[in-house]
């Protein structure tokens, strides 16, 4: 490299070297007994202020919208069928406690999830409705199952014996769902072994056969054929278990699309995933269902500069500034599940206008471009450091929503709203 302008090295490298070694002197512990806390402030006072005052990024969530989502498709319902709010994932990423208690309002009466963990979150919380792990836990979870009364599915016999034994020791029921694979390949007894398994773990006093169970691959793909394949296997098992004297409690296959496309498969209970959290599950739902997104997230402005025609903006300088432009950042990043692959696609909306997101999205932070020439309706923008803006979530005439979103990252909305870190907090409205 050239040598730098006019001989400059940096302070740190002359002579006098009697800092190089600096430590502060006294430990925080000290500096505290010293002084007392934060001189003068006490924890109560620092700990009162807003998680949205510490960093101006965070996640709203519209507990109504999970209602009107859970009761529009309630309407779809016969009344004896049941309706499980899956709120695996911290709820998608909308917080399954909150989720929970509103789509228990609106009449969910079963939850689903996909780890004991999240079920033990949920009976913590004080909720008494039936869980159930969408999966079969490790062996020796087996005393979480049964202290918290959470449910496991089922599929291989060396399981459900263990948890039989278990349950019988302490004198309680081993109740659990069986999974049925109908063709997905992922989990799950093969439909036409389904009798065959449970005539090999049937004779257990303890086990209890709760309800049983498929998932679907395709059910929100037009083409039907799998579907109607899957479907087919299923009801084959279901009438396989009734000729050979089982009863397979609760039927349920129906994930958000099914619910919609087809309704002749809703059985006993449904199980309402991404829809519950306002997005349609599949190209051609819009038509039967409406549904509201329940997230949005949002920032403030920390700096605002203008920035001459053709300097670069963000690491790599891909954007070059047009000139009559301003360049507002916003502290949220890849960092906040704001995926970096979609820099300078996006749009961002403030003070109801659409604003372009520019540049490469950083760790922590962005930046957007506010265009400074006045048009028609709008006025002069003039954006200030604390001004709000949306960015991500429905919006009356900007769009900046989680599907356009994920349609640009080449994804589904399930990985944009999974994807907002809990370290912007979440609050509910």
């Amino acid at each position: 490299m050239d040598d730098l302008p006019n001989g400059f090295t940096g302070f740190a490298n002359r002579g006098n070297q009697s800092n190089s070694n600096y430590q502060y002197s006294r430990s925080y512990t000290e500096r505290e007994q010293a002084h007392g806390v934060a001189q003068g402030y006490t924890k109560e006072e620092v700990d009162g202020i807003d998680e949205r005052d510490r960093r101006w990024s965070w996640v709203e969530i519209d507990r109504s919208a999970i209602q009107y989502n859970v009761l529009q498709t309630k309407r779809m319902l016969e009344n004896s069928c049941r309706l499980m709010a899956v709120v695996k994932a911290d709820a998608y990423g909308h917080g399954a406690v909150e989720v929970a208690k509103a789509a228990s309002a609106a009449g969910a009466s079963y939850f689903g999830v996909a780890t004991i963990n999240e079920g033990i979150e949920l009976r913590e919380a004080g909720f008494r409705e039936p869980i159930l792990v969408l999966s079969e836990p490790p062996q020796k979870a087996i005393p979480l199952l049964l202290f918290y009364s959470i449910m496991p599915s089922v599929y291989t016999s060396d399981f459900a014996i263990c948890y039989a034994e278990a349950a019988d020791s302490h004198g309680m029921k081993a109740p659990y769902h069986l999974a049925i694979n109908t063709g997905m390949n992922r989990i799950g007894v093969r439909f036409d072994h389904v009798v065959e398994f449970l005539s090999q773990i049937s004779f257990h006093r303890a086990l209890e056969l709760v309800g049983c169970f498929t998932h679907f691959a395709t059910a929100d793909s037009l083409e039907t054929l799998d579907f109607q394949i899957q479907i087919k296997h299923f009801v084959e098992a279901m009438r396989a278990l009734e000729a050979a004297g089982f009863d397979p409690g609760i039927v349920h296959c129906d994930n958000s699309a099914a619910i919609y496309r087809f309704p002749k498969t809703h059985f006993d209970m449904v199980r309402m995933g991404i829809s519950l959290y306002g997005y349609q599950p599949a190209p051609d739902t819009h038509r039967f269902i409406d549904l509201r997104p329940a997230m949005s997230v949002k920032a403030r402005i920390t700096n605002v500069m203008t920035v001459p025609m053709s300097e670069g903006v963000s690491y790599g300088m891909n954007y070059r500034s047009p000139g009559s432009v301003k360049i507002c950042t916003v502290p949220i990043g890849y960092a906040d599940g704001l995926m970096r692959l979609l820099s300078g696609s996006i749009d961002f909306a403030y003070k109801d206008r659409a604003v372009h997101q520019v540049g490469n999205i950083c760790m922590d932070q962005c930046m957007f471009e506010v265009d400074l020439r006045s048009r028609i309706g709008y006025g002069k923008p003039d954006p200030q450091i604390g001004d709000e803006v949306l960015i991500a979530g429905p919006h009356a005439t900007v769009d900046a929503s989680i599907d356009t979103m994920a349609r640009k990252a080449a994804t589904i909305p399930y990985e944009i709203i999974c994807g907002f870190s809990r370290r912007m907090p979440r609050f509910y409205v």
